[in-house]
């Protein structure tokens, strides 16, 4: 295997203090990069100010490599843009963003506020699309840019008490599929991680082995493939305790249903048939599902 490394390029890690975006940015440093550490909050529930980004700069420093700090809000598009600035102004441009910055604050629907749902959007969708939309016209001066936004199995498939956090998160991942088409001319590349992992804003769910075994340095080795020069674009990537799965959309062949059967009641007579996921396909852009609906009509 030839090495994967990125000397000349400038990385940009969202929610760097700790955990995952820590070991983001150390690994990305250690291979060549220079790193903008960006952290804000040192509460998992987004509250607080902290120092932690300071003290990674300082590691990748200690480490022999180049990294500055920045301490702006991902959900302040203002922030966002003198932090591209400044990287820029520093090192000659922006090639990788990794939006990892997040928060939790767990609830059942019943019990969550409207500003607690509020909240967690803007921190995870609002501020990954403000983030790399600070990037974007970058990426596409220099015809290259690698994006990967961090989704999670609970916007995926579901997760008791994370309505807001899931919610959330499946937007990540759609908007993941958009940018890679619309990034595709200027060799800007966009993919999704869906990592498990044991860091602050999960210690609490895992058993103390398990919290172990799911440490987030098994996690980056994905993260930084998704980032490097040769990596794919539109994937989604489960990644967690040195296991890796992709992860699809999928669309099955359907049923065209006519006369008295285009009717709830048939609908329901059908519905096996609907759901077989016999000949399924991966739709590479949203446009596919009509066409597939097209295949289906009487020529």
């Amino acid at each position: 295997m030839s090495s994967i490394r990125f000397d000349g390029r400038v990385a940009i890690v969202t929610g760097a203090g700790g955990g995952l975006g820590r070991h983001y940015a150390l690994d990305l440093a250690a291979r060549g990069a220079k790193v903008v550490v960006n952290d804000l909050g040192s509460a998992r529930d987004g509250t607080g100010q902290s120092d932690a980004a300071l003290a990674v700069v300082e590691e990748i420093r200690a480490a022999g490599g180049e990294a500055i700090a920045n301490g702006g809000d991902v959900a302040d598009y203002e922030q966002m843009a003198a932090m591209v600035a400044e990287a820029k102004a520093r090192w000659g441009g922006v090639h990788i963003l990794i939006n990892n910055a997040g928060v939790l604050r767990d609830k059942t629907f019943a019990k969550m506020t409207p500003e607690d749902f509020a909240f967690v959007v803007r921190v995870h969708l609002l501020g990954t699309a403000l983030t790399t939309k600070a990037c974007w016209d970058t990426f596409r001066e220099q015809n290259y840019g690698r994006v990967l936004m961090t989704s999670s199995s609970s916007g995926l498939f579901g997760n008791f008490g994370q309505a807001n956090y899931g919610a959330a998160k499946l937007g990540i991942a759609g908007l993941t599929r958009t940018l890679a088409i619309e990034g595709a001319r200027h060799d800007i590349r966009v993919n999704t991680i869906a990592p498990t992992a044991g860091t602050r804003m999960t210690e609490d769910l895992f058993p103390e082995a398990a919290f172990a075994a799911f440490a987030p340095e098994k996690v980056a080795p994905g993260a930084l493939y998704l980032v490097s020069e040769d990596a794919p674009t539109n994937v989604i990537l489960g990644a967690g305790a040195g296991a890796f799965q992709a992860a699809y959309i999928t669309l099955t062949p359907g049923v065209l249903l006519s006369g008295d059967d285009l009717s709830p009641e048939g609908v329901a007579a059908h519905w096996d048939a609907i759901v077989d996921r016999s000949g399924e396909i991966v739709p590479r852009s949203g446009a596919e599902q009509a066409m597939s609906i097209a295949a289906l009509l009487p020529s």
